[in-house]
């Protein structure tokens, strides 16, 4: 079962998500919260209205929750994604020392956390993380399906 605040988390990070969709990026949102539950950073996927590949949700809600709790090392917080980290935000979690990674739909096409790659649990690297997938999977992938979808649609392929 799912726990509450996981769920609802994960809410929050489908929101992000949508305004993403609203925004034709595709719709990856993340939130990173503390232990209490109190949100500290919000963020989407944001490469196409930046023209910068690097601006994927999770590394733009990194470098706000870093600015906000003005400190490098994010070891005591929450970082919920509504998709399986790729390769560059998986190394941008390990090197903000991300304590909790909760994210909803898998990769298997980029995903370093489980589905291609286990970056965050490889033996040589010195980093301890508590990993949850799966939360709120479904509505994480339809999004993700539908933003896709009405692409395909959009422009005939």
């Amino acid at each position: 079962m799912i726990g509450k605040p996981d769920a609802e988390m994960m809410l929050r990070a489908l929101e992000c998500a949508r305004l993403a969709f609203s925004a034709d990026e595709v719709p990856v949102g993340a939130v990173i919260a503390d232990k209490k539950g109190n949100v500290v950073a919000t963020g989407y996927n944001m490469q196409e209205h930046s023209r910068d590949a690097t601006a994927h949700a999770e590394i733009l809600v990194i470098r706000k929750a870093c600015k906000v709790l003005d400190r490098r090392r994010l070891n005591d917080m929450t970082l919920y994604v509504t998709l399986e980290p790729c390769p560059m935000c998986a190394g941008a979690i390990l090197l903000s020392n991300i304590g909790r990674l909760v994210y909803g739909a898998a990769d298997s096409r980029l995903g370093a956390v489980d589905s291609l790659f286990a970056l965050l649990t490889h033996p040589a690297l010195n980093h301890d993380i508590e990993i949850r997938a799966g939360v709120r999977e479904d509505e994480c992938r339809s999004i993700l399906q539908q933003f896709f979808v009405n692409k395909r649609s959009w422009t005939g392929k």
